[in-house]
């Protein structure tokens, strides 16, 4: 289970991620998770300390958690199970899905996610509530 190290990094313009972003938030009472747009210094910083492409189109959400970084469908998943309860069985649900199946559906919805999500000129701002949960 995730500790207060667990980051989330997500693309800060994609209206489908600011949307797990917000998901997450609800769904994570404890707020085990921390956050950062890949866009963003600190961002940038974690995918260089864990050798991490830092592609100028962000194509998957990666959590930085226990010294170790996930990306794709094993991100989500990992995200999903630190929420507890029910998307903990939702999570185990999916591992049991072949990695290389999962990344292939993950990566389809990576690709058209602005044309069918749409994307903001900025990154999202946090609420001053939220502002501490993010780097």
């Amino acid at each position: 289970m995730p500790d207060a190290s667990a980051v989330i990094l997500f693309d800060g313009v994609c209206n489908l991620c600011n949307g797990f972003v917000q998901f997450v938030i609800r769904h994570d009472a404890a707020g085990r998770f921390r956050f950062a747009a890949l866009q963003s210094e600190a961002g940038q910083a974690l995918l260089r300390q864990y050798q991490l492409p830092t592609p100028t189109e962000p194509d998957s959400v990666v959590l930085v958690m226990d010294k170790r970084a996930y990306t794709h469908s094993a991100a989500a998943l990992q995200i999903l199970r630190g929420l507890g309860g029910g998307w903990r069985w939702l999570a185990g649900l999916g591992l049991l899905v072949p990695r290389r199946v999962r990344d292939a559906v993950y990566r389809l919805i990576a690709r058209h996610r602005y044309r069918w999500f749409g994307r903001q000129e900025a990154c999202w701002l946090p609420t001053p509530a939220l502002r501490a949960r993010f780097l």
